[in-house]
């Protein structure tokens, strides 16, 4: 991106947005391109509180009165000498016509004058009159290089022994994804809580960033304490996900293995689709991420839904190798491909977004969605190279059902050889993993209030009272069936082994 910014000031680029919240860290940036020898431009910076100061001078009060947008950029169409101006947060002004026209004079004058300005701002506002001459860009994220300088800075400050080249590294990368600043300040919180900067206080950056990374309110950091063995079933995807389990080490690409891209679960809900999702981050060793869609949009201002996706997208590949969780997705972008009567086109624009993101990232990132009503999901989701597969995981089968008691009974007993594992699979049938966990909590409630141990016949009993989703909603499940069995991969392995010796 630095390449790309100095390329367009060099080329006279006369409007370029740069969507930042590193002001410093980008000033400085622009500054350094300002003075290179093809360059060599005076840099202005504009603020709504101090009008137009030098880059590099105190910030007293401006002397040519340039405190308003308009009076600002009729002054910098007045210069006669080349410079770079930037223009601190102008979202808020850009839409009213005067600044609109005088941002459009400002274009037209600038031709052959080797005057550009910046417009810097966290939040990505462009009129649809500037669309043809305004060229987007986005200032990434601190890399390794970057937040070496940091933490080598902050080292010599606590005046530390050399740390070895493995456990800097480790620091490093559990900082990646976080500006300069909070790096900064999150190394200065691990040294004030444990005295130091070694391999053992990666935990405390790592658990700084957690917090960080929730502060967004779009994306949650999640830890799930559970491993792939605690899903009962799921054979086959179970094996699908542990051949992918060094899919992003350099080994792979050495060996001409592409990067996954992502994974599509659908199924009947309660049947483990989350849980799996979550419990993959382990098996892979990466961290998971969590995009709330329903906090995405916000109906606050205009493009603020747009901004919080864009945000939650950069965080995600800033961090990567990771994994982009996406629960409930025939929720999230159900009103997605018609959405002009009720929000304006919103959610269009959110789909389309995500849509082009998925197609044309390149950084590690794979995103894992689950869904339950494929009826609702927009036909762009499902056609190939959007997701490396599409699995289907279905009511458990009697073999599942039993892995799945067993998995339950050993959470809440040491001892489970008193129970007749193979008669509760059998009453069971049609449930899913999840009402046969509510199912036993509910037998165990039952023997409590009567203070005694839950025996079989409490769990007989507490599936008989239960009246399963399979057949309160059996046309939903049987179309869901009808519709997977041609089009997505069975995520149980009995499944699939049948329709490979059907086929």
């Amino acid at each position: 991106m630095k390449e790309e910014l100095n390329i367009l000031i060099q080329a006279q680029y006369p409007l370029i947005y740069l969507v930042t919240s590193e002001e410093e860290r980008a000033e400085q940036e622009i500054a350094r391109i300002a003075q290179l020898k093809t360059q060599h431009r005076r840099v202005f910076m504009w603020t709504v509180t101090h009008g137009i100061i030098e880059y590099g001078q105190q910030k007293q009060t401006t002397q040519h009165n340039t405190v308003s947008p308009e009076a600002a950029i009729e002054w910098v169409v007045r210069q006669r000498e080349p410079g770079i101006f930037i223009f601190k947060d102008l979202h808020p002004f850009i839409t009213s016509p005067p600044v609109m026209r005088w941002l459009r004079d400002a274009i037209a004058n600038f031709k052959g004058t080797e005057k550009i300005i910046i417009l810097m701002s966290p939040l990505q506002e462009i009129p649809i009159e500037l669309e043809k001459d305004i060229v987007v860009l986005d200032f990434p994220f601190p890399d390794l290089s970057e937040l070496n300088q940091v933490l080598s800075h902050q080292l010599e400050k606590i005046k530390t022994r050399r740390t070895t080249t493995e456990v800097r590294e480790k620091l490093l990368k559990a900082a990646l994804g976080l500006t300069r600043d909070e790096a900064e300040k999150v190394y200065r919180k691990a040294y004030v809580k444990a005295g130091r900067l070694t391999e053992e206080e990666v935990d405390i950056v790592l658990s700084e960033k957690k917090q960080l990374i929730r502060r967004n309110g779009v994306l949650d950091f999640i830890e799930e304490d559970e491993t792939i063995d605690a899903v009962g079933g799921l054979e086959e995807l179970k094996r699908w996900l542990k051949q992918r389990s060094d899919a992003f080490t350099e080994r792979a690409r050495e060996y001409g293995l592409p990067q996954p891209k992502g994974m599509l679960i659908l199924g009947v809900p309660g049947c483990g689709k989350s849980l799996i999702a979550k419990t993959t981050s382990r098996l892979w060793g990466l961290p998971l991420l969590r995009l709330d869609m329903g906090r995405v949009y916000d109906g606050s201002m205009v493009g603020r839904s747009e901004a919080n996706l864009r945000n939650a997208l950069k965080t995600a590949e800033s961090i990567s190798p990771a994994i982009l969780f996406i629960d409930e997705l025939d929720k999230a972008f159900a009103g997605g491909t018609g959405s002009a009567d009720s929000d304006g086109g919103t959610s269009s624009r959110i789909f389309g977004s995500f849509l082009t993101w998925m197609q044309e990232k390149t950084s590690p990132v794979f995103v894992m969605a689950t869904a339950n009503r494929v009826e609702r999901l927009p036909g762009e989701f499902l056609r190939k190279g959007r997701f490396d597969e599409i699995f289907f995981v279905d009511l458990p089968t009697p073999d599942e059902r039993q892995d799945i008691f067993k998995i339950h009974l050993s959470k809440r007993r040491s001892d489970i050889s008193r129970f007749d594992i193979e008669q509760l699979a059998k009453v069971s049938d049609g449930f899913s993993g999840a009402e046969i966990e509510q199912a036993l909590i509910a037998a165990m409630y039952e023997a409590f209030a009567q203070d005694r141990e839950f025996t079989q016949l409490d769990i007989i009993a507490a599936i008989k009272s239960t009246l399963p989703l399979s057949r309160t909603m059996t046309e939903q499940v049987t179309a869901l069936r009808d519709w997977a069995r041609q089009r997505a991969r069975p995520a149980s392995a009995s499944v699939a082994e049948y329709q490979r010796l059907e086929f």
